[in-house]
């Protein structure tokens, strides 16, 4: 398995991680009492927490297909991978090519312990998992090389992942490494926290948050746009998350006509 280390079997069950709210957010098991406390916490303030997991969750399944359809995309770098829910990114692309490459990478050492369910590729495929941070992109694309043709485009995904690296960890820089290390023809897709459609709601989140030990940082419209400067948008452009290609969803839920709190977006390295 690739990038795994001593320190990443280290647990960390006193304070609640990202990944693991996310992921009782949508049910899973895969979590502690601190995480459900904290989610427990968000639900009572903002009861469509658990819409807004699984809305983001939708929006990475779409995009899957767009990439593996429309886009022709056979290599997929994703960051901030979280806990496997089903359908995993690799099963939607390598449903519709099987032999489509995924690496997946997140600092969460409980998403190494599940790395084997992550790992259940196609014969022709390949799928892999980097245990990294996205504050450190020169080890993630450092490891990616070894499984990815860093000569071939490549949709490089960081779903529901920024608003957790502070303006102090320099997120634009950190993107623009990434996207830099792209070959021509490659993707970036990105969905983000924003108050823009909801300032009160989505302060109380960040409070909470914060009273974890964890940081969230919405962004506005044109803040997130930056992310994407010197590439090609793709229709429809940055967009309220439910907006983007809502004709791709399966089995996908409507819960009122509220807008979900994040935008997302995909562009095209030239």
């Amino acid at each position: 398995m690739t990038g795994t280390e001593p320190a990443a079997a280290r647990i960390d069950t006193s304070k609640p991680h990202p990944a693991r709210v996310y992921d009782w957010f949508l049910g899973g098991k895969d979590n502690y009492p601190v995480d459900e406390e904290l989610g427990r916490h968000i639900m009572s303030i903002d009861s469509r927490a658990k819409h807004v997991a699984r809305t983001n969750r939708w929006f990475m399944q779409r995009v899957t297909r767009w990439m593996s359809g429309e886009a022709g995309i056979r290599q997929y770098l994703d960051i901030g991978t979280g806990i496997p829910t089903e359908p995993n990114l690799h099963q939607i692309a390598q449903a519709a090519a099987p032999e489509s490459r995924v690496v997946y990478t997140d600092n969460d050492p409980i998403v190494l312990t599940h790395a084997e369910a992550l790992l259940r590729s196609t014969p022709q495929g390949v799928t892999d998992y980097i245990q990294a941070d996205v504050r450190d992109p020169g080890r993630i694309l450092e490891q990616a090389r070894k499984i990815l043709d860093f000569e071939r485009p490549i949709a490089l995904s960081l779903v529901a992942l920024l608003h957790f690296v502070s303006d102090d960890d320099s997120p634009y820089e950190l993107v623009r490494r990434l996207v830099d290390a792209l070959p021509p023809g490659s993707y970036l897709v990105l969905s983000q926290l924003t108050a823009d459609f909801d300032p009160p709601a989505v302060q109380r989140g960040v409070d909470m948050y914060a009273a974890g030990g964890v940081t969230l940082v919405p962004r506005s419209y044109a803040e997130i746009g930056r992310f994407f400067e010197g590439l090609e948008p793709t229709e429809p452009g940055i967009v309220q998350l439910t907006q983007w290609h809502p004709e791709l969803g399966v089995d996908e839920v409507t819960e009122g006509n509220e807008a979900a709190s994040l935008y997302a977006g995909v562009a095209r390295k030239p």
